[in-house]
């Protein structure tokens, strides 16, 4: 179908800038997707047991302000927020452009919607279990761990994965504003460059990896459920 002079063009920018692009990428996603589940899970618990209406131990003053936050900056267009953190990336970092300074807005986007994706799936168990918990002198902690986490163990796979694909995504944006990966391989040496080969090679792997990702998510579920 393509002559041995397409492949052997094909390989060199594999090798050269694809390659390369693919690991960066993957770097980024799993170092966000780390600090986004951590710091998300935490702010999660908080809100689950803060929630006015079905928390455990519900108090408006601690979960209104960080149900705002949360909403804020997870509604925040993603290129946006890069722009506005820049001050802030540049002073902790020293620089605002690059493979690691991408991560410190990648994780401000991406924990208040990995938290809330958490919150909505452990506020989907069933009240009655909860109350049974209560019946038999469980306390909120222990509802905590013991039964809401339990059984929203499901419902969280499906959120982290929804979360990684989003962040794959954000990489790909965030590859806009010279963070690295597909996303910049894509724009800078395919689009920007007229180069079809690298751009829609950089295009297919992006949908591969995130076709992986859903099948790992849904063989994770699936899991889940038999346990």
């Amino acid at each position: 179908m393509f002559s041995p002079e397409f492949w052997d063009v094909w390989t060199r920018y594999f090798n050269q800038l694809i390659a390369p692009a693919i690991l960066v990428t993957l770097r980024l996603v799993v170092i966000t997707m780390l600090i986004c589940v951590i710091c998300g899970f935490g702010l999660a618990c908080v809100m689950v047991l803060t929630h006015p209406v079905r928390g455990l131990h519900p108090n408006k003053k601690i979960y209104t302000p960080i149900s705002i936050v949360a909403n804020s900056i997870r509604s925040f267009p993603f290129v946006l927020l890069i722009v506005t953190l820049a001050p802030i990336t540049r002073f902790i970092l020293g620089t605002m452009i690059g493979e690691a300074a991408a991560i410190l807005p990648l994780s401000v986007g991406g924990i208040p919607f990995v938290a809330r994706l958490l919150e909505n799936a452990m506020l989907e168990v069933n009240p009655q279990l909860i109350e049974m918990a209560r019946s038999f002198g469980l306390s909120n902690r222990e509802i905590l761990v013991r039964v809401i986490l339990k059984e929203s163990v499901p419902a969280i796979v499906n959120s982290v994965t929804l979360a990684t694909i989003n962040c794959v995504g954000s990489t790909a944006m965030a590859g806009a504003v010279g963070a690295g990966g597909l996303g910049s391989v894509a724009l800078n040496y395919g689009f920007y460059s007229f180069n079809d080969l690298v751009l829609y090679t950089s295009v297919i792997i992006t949908l591969i990896i995130v076709q992986l990702i859903q099948l790992a998510g849904s063989l994770l579920y699936h899991r889940s459920l038999r346990k």
